[in-house]
Parts: C-alpha cells; structure tokens; sequence
C-alpha cells in the first residue's frame, strides 16, 4: 500500500492542526480519510515557489496550492519588503482581479493583509485587465501592484503577478529580495489577515477614464480613423476582462461597427467555450472566425482572460481568414508605427523600439531602414519594461513586443497591453484600407521590401528528473560542439547568454553580450536565420524558436517561398536532432 511520505505528512499535520478555517482542514481529512495519496503528495511536497513574477498553480488546499494561505504569505511577504525598503513612507498599492475562479476572493484576501499591514490600497470595484493595473501603478503614485490572474492558463489555474513602483513586474535585484522576504514566512501565523477597512479605498470608472484617454492620445492616425469608421471589427474576450475596456477603446478611437462575440462576451472563470483561453490556439478564436465569416469582418481580435495579449485573423488574397502568428502581427504593428510616424514628421532619432531575443529579426530590419534605435532584452516583457523606464526622459519608447502575442504601444503601461495594441491594430487596418489595401497586403508588401520571415516554435516535452537530464545534456552538447551548418546553411556565429559570449565561428573571435545572463542559446546562420534553443524555467521542455529568411521575389511567390521556409525548418531541426 501506498504510504505518504514522512515531510509531506508532517505539513498534512501542521494545515490540520494549525491555524486553518475549518472546511480547509475537513478538505484534507477528506483526502487522508479516501487514501487519496497522489493528491496529498502534490498538494504538499513543497511549498508553491514565489518566483521573479509571482504565483501560478492550481487551486486547492496545500502549500502548492493557490488558495487563501499562499496568497497571505506572498502578500505579507511583499508587505515585509515594501516596509523595509519604504521606512517611513505612507505605502500604497494598487490591486486588481481577472474573471478567474475566485481572483476576486484572492484579491480581496490580498487587499486584507496589506490593508492589515498599515498600506494603503487601491482596489478595483470589480474585474479589470493587466494592463489597467500597472497604469493604475504609476497613475497613483504606489510602490506596488498585484494582479490576480494565470493569464490563458486552464480553469483549474490561479495567480498572482507582482508589479514595483514603476508598472512594471519586479526585476533584478527587487525580485530576490521579494522572493527572499516571502519565503521567510514560516508559519501561517506571521500572516496578518485582519482588514483594515479605512486602508482600502475602492477605484474603478475614473481609472478608466484616464487610461481610456490616454491611449487614444496616442492615435497616429485619426484621419484614416475618421474615413474607415465602419471597419468590420469582430472582437472576443474569451469570457475575460477585455469585455470591460476593449470595446470602449474602440468607440474612443473611432470605430462605430465592432461585433462583439456574444457567446464569449460574459467574464465566466469556467472558460465554457474553448479548451484554453489562449488566444494563440487556434480553436479559441473558432467561434471568432465563424462570426467573421457571417459579417464579412475586415478584422478579427480576441484577448486572453486578463487581456495581456491579443490574437488576429484577417483575409488572405483569396478572401479566407487566417490566423497571424506573434511575430507577424508584431512586425505589422512595428512597420505600421514607424511609416506613420515618419508620415507625420515625427522621427527625429530620439525614439526607439524594443523585442526579445527570440522574437523576429523582421523588427530589427524595419527599426534599421527607418533609422530608430531597436534594443534586444531577454525573453519576458518586464525586461522591456524595465528598459522604458531606464530610458525615461532621455528618448522615446514608440512601441515594441515579444513573439508571444505580447505588444505594446506608448509609455503609458510597464507590461503587455492587450488594449491599447487591439486599438492600434484596428487603427493600422484602417490606416493601410484607407490607402485600397488589407492588412494580409500589407503583410506581403513587408515581406517584399525586407525580406520574408518565417517563425515557428517547437517545444520538447522531456518529463521528470531523467527528462531535465536530457535537456541539460542536449544544451552542453550544443555548446561543446556547435553544428558547423544547419540545413545546409553555415553557422556564422553562436550566441551563449549563459556565458555572455558571442564567438564569430569564422574568426573564432569572441564578444561580451551585454545581457543579464541566461540559459539561451542562438545559432546565427550565414543567411541571416536564427535559431534558438532554451529550456523553460516553468515546464518540462525545451523550446527552439526558428527564424528563417529567404528573398519574396513577388507577390505570387508567396505560397510557394513560404513552403520553401516550412522545408528550410524541418531540415534545421534534423539537423540539430530534433
């Protein structure tokens, strides 16, 4: 018979006869009483890790669960940071919620404990996107933010995002120290839950107002706006918090004929409609698309729970919608900012843009043939949040992003804003319409003048310790012994942000990258393609990011190429094992 581990059932007790509510500890008599040992062993073998950006885990009782008490002790964790390193200061933070699954329950426990801890909190009325919250951040001067999401994972997930005093989420050396903080609560009891009413002050439609107005001040094209007024907007929230801001956005900006999906349109944590709300799964937009196809929409979006990030389909040359990947609706977006930037007079060399490493090299083409400064960060958008405000003052964020359908525009905002980028995509349909020509044009016309890009994303599921083994050996074997081609194309350079080396192959001379490190490794080809490989600090796998380039020699070429690039994909991958 299976029997629990001695550690675990130490912590089983510790819940059972500690300071727990009553139902939480008859939830894990329950499963003592029925045998249920896998699921007490996962609930308790360790405690739930608080990493660089928060808590992610399922919901249930047990110290890696999210529930009541792992939310207490990472919120009187930060409230133990905030206090050391704000003495004497009056401390505020801003919180919100997403449609999940009790994030209104965790929020308001969140609201408790610091509210217990003397900080002042702002909270929002009721559910609100990721974005709002890190606005709401700097708008209101706090020195912290949390937001109660798991972004598009499953319905079982919860989380909880930590932001600093700038909107952005908590980086080198601020994220140890909170990590620290929260991981020296030792028992349930340092945990500070006693509300303190007068602490908490209730924010909501003002916040949005201000932010409303603030995004549509960023419009760079209202005329076009003003002519393509009845662009065919089909948008979605896949039952998340976009419902809340993205349709008001859109009528600020101008357009009068957006169809919202009504059988998504209702916030639902159950997510009944879909297998993942994840915008970048195709069948999460099959409702979406069916919508579009009725109404002849010119332009499809649809938001994942907390509206981070944002998906699109638009119509192909031969009139049927198709899905953009990260990549490509980043380049667009990127290509569309500068051209009217530049339209409009307004480049002086004094902006920039940002990507990550592993997000097409399209980006940086575009930024060099417009002469705008592109800076690379690591994969995660607090990196590029943490550039915008270093840069603050000294020139100009235009916008940026990361191949994971994570965009933003403006300053406004540290984080991913799935609002203010579904705006600017409906303003650069109308922008490129209002010139006779589509979005999926627009797209082709790109690949012409810079090249055509090709990305696809291949993950390797290796499962448990033996798994984590393999990955770290196909890592060393990269490093130790680089390919000399792949697919028959000549490896130039090999980038290891591990060591903060990149070695010339040809010359076999070697340069300092000027990242924080990271266990990313990029094969530079001859031909200007990129291949990545990292391992995921989340999951079990290891994920190669392929960017592969080639000549559109014309517009009809394009099927054709693009199956060449699909090809040039494959042969790389066999080439490096995979």
């Amino acid at each position: 018979m299976q029997e629990l581990d001695p550690s675990v059932l130490q912590k089983v007790n510790t819940w059972l006869n500690g300071n727990y509510d009553a139902d939480v500890k008859q939830q894990i008599q329950k499963m003592l009483d029925d045998k249920a040992f896998t699921e007490l062993s996962d609930s308790f073998y360790r405690d739930l890790e608080f990493g660089t950006g928060g808590l992610r885990g399922t919901m249930g009782p047990g110290s890696n669960r999210i529930n009541k008490y792992t939310i207490g002790s990472a919120t009187q964790g930060l409230a133990n940071h905030l206090k050391k390193t704000y003495p004497g200061e009056k401390i505020k933070v801003a919180i919100a919620h997403d449609s999940r699954n009790n994030s209104d329950v965790f929020a308001n426990i969140t609201a408790e404990v610091f509210s217990a801890n003397g900080i002042h909190v702002y909270f929002f009325s009721a559910l609100r996107p990721t974005p709002e919250l890190s606005f709401a951040v700097r708008h209101l001067g706090c020195k912290s933010g949390v937001m109660l999401t798991a972004s598009h994972n499953p319905k079982e997930y919860n989380g909880y995002k930590a932001y600093g005093a700038d909107g952005g989420q908590f980086v080198s050396p601020e994220d140890k120290a909170v990590m620290d903080e929260v991981a020296a609560i030792s028992s349930i009891d340092e945990v500070k839950f006693d509300r303190v009413d007068a602490n908490i002050e209730l924010i909501g439609e003002e916040i949005d107002k201000l932010y409303l107005d603030a995004i549509t001040a960023l419009s760079v094209s209202p005329d076009a706006i003003k002519r393509q007024k009845d662009l065919k907007i089909v948008y979605s929230p896949i039952h998340g918090t976009g419902i809340t801001l993205m349709p008001k956005a859109l009528k600020q900006f101008g357009f009068e004929n957006v169809i919202i999906v009504e059988e998504q349109a209702t916030p639902d944590g159950n997510f009944p409609t879909v297998v993942y709300p994840n915008p970048e799964e195709k069948e999460a937009l099959t409702l979406s698309l069916k919508k579009a196809k009725e109404v002849d929409a010119d332009l499809v979006l649809a938001t994942d729970p907390d509206a981070d990030r944002v998906g699109i389909a638009v119509k192909n040359s031969e009139g049927e919608f198709v899905l953009l990947n990260g990549n490509q609706t980043g380049s667009l977006l990127i290509n569309y900012l500068l051209t009217a930037w530049q339209e409009r007079g307004k480049l002086d060399g004094k902006q920039y843009i940002v990507k990550t490493i592993v997000t097409s090299n399209l980006i940086d083409e575009i930024a060099k043939a417009k002469n705008v400064t592109c800076y690379n960060t690591l994969t995660g958008f607090k990196y590029i949040g943490e550039l915008i405000t270093k840069l603050q003052g000294k020139a100009t964020f235009i916008g940026g992003g990361e191949e994971s359908y994570g965009y933003l525009i403006g300053e406004l905002v540290r984080d991913k804003d799935a609002i203010v980028s579904g705006a600017f995509i409906s303003e650069m349909t109308a922008f490129y319409k209002d010139k006779g020509s589509s979005l999926f044009d627009a797209l082709i016309d790109m690949y012409l003048q810079y090249g055509f890009y090709k990305e696809k994303l291949i993950s390797v599921t290796k499962k448990g310790q033996s798994g984590a083994a393999e990955i770290k050996a196909m890592m060393e074997k990269y490093r130790e012994n680089p390919p000399s081609t792949l697919g028959g194309i000549k490896v130039a350079a090999l980038k290891d942000y591990e060591f903060s080396v990149e070695t010339d192959l040809n010359s076999n001379t070697k340069k300092p990258i000027d990242l924080p490190k990271s266990d990313v490794l990029q094969f530079i080809l001859a031909d200007g393609s990129i291949i990545s490989a990292r391992p995921s600090g989340t999951e079990p796998k290891i994920k190669f990011y392929c960017s592969v380039t080639t000549k559109l020699a014309s517009k009809e070429a394009f099927h054709a190429t693009e199956k060449q690039l699909d090809t040039k994909i494959d042969d790389i991958m066999k080439d490096l094992g995979v």
